[in-house]
């Protein structure tokens, strides 16, 4: 039961992080494709993605940051709510009690002969079910997700960022588009994977989806930049 638990939680945590990762490269190849259409020159299109890579890496922690503490405020306020509801009525508390024993992994009657032990008058605890719902509940540190948020965009913008130093300037749009559908296509296999989705379907879809964003980006920038 702790290992499978375990294995949601890591592939939770892979797939968010592969979702970030794919989010910087779309992001700063989006941003590079937009600026190099209207400029001639390598440091306006390094200038913008850097600062991108900046802002969106800060602006991901916070999102982050401030989802991971609201979902985390509102489970508890739902919690202290529905124990206030279930102190008025005992006997619902103990079978609550009792199928959060058998959900644990101990079969039934097991579970029934452990809440009536509970139940006594002399072991009952009345913090009992609030504790173990509380263990239920796996909060995840905000800081630590807005921690990872950020490194995850930050790892899949830089890809793009190479892209802007290492290619030819008048290849440059090419080159980033190129190479940020090679990039995204490996982030939704490896995401497609991680939640046991269709990878053809979730390559397909990232593909188009990425083609016509950076493609208005690109037209943006060549309309303004003429």
């Amino acid at each position: 039961m702790e290992m499978e638990k375990l294995d949601i939680n890591r592939s939770c945590w892979f797939r968010a992080a592969v979702l970030s990762a794919k989010d910087g490269i779309l992001s700063i190849t989006s941003l590079a494709i937009g600026v190099a259409a209207a400029s001639i020159t390598r440091e306006p299109v390094l200038l913008a993605s850097v600062a991108g890579l900046t802002a969106g890496a800060l602006s991901m922690a916070a999102g982050e940051y401030v989802f991971v503490s609201s979902q985390s405020d509102i489970e508890t306020a739902d919690l202290k709510k529905e124990n206030e509801e279930i102190n008025k009525m005992p006997e619902e508390k103990l079978n609550k009690l009792t199928r959060i024993f058998i959900q644990k992994g101990i079969n039934t009657e097991l579970a029934k002969e452990v809440v009536a032990e509970l139940s006594s008058p002399t072991t009952f605890d009345t913090e009992t079910i609030d504790e173990l719902e509380t263990d239920e509940i796996k909060q995840v540190n905000p800081l630590m997700s807005a921690f990872a948020a950020a490194m995850s965009f930050m790892v899949g913008g830089l890809l793009p960022l190479l892209v802007v130093i290492l290619a030819p300037i008048k290849e440059m749009v090419l080159c980033q588009y190129t190479c940020s559908i090679l990039f995204l296509i490996l982030s939704g296999v490896l995401a497609a994977k991680a939640s046991g989705s269709n990878i053809f379907i979730a390559a397909l879809r990232l593909s188009i989806w990425s083609t016509f964003v950076m493609g208005i980006s690109a037209l943006v920038g060549y309309v303004l930049g003429n």
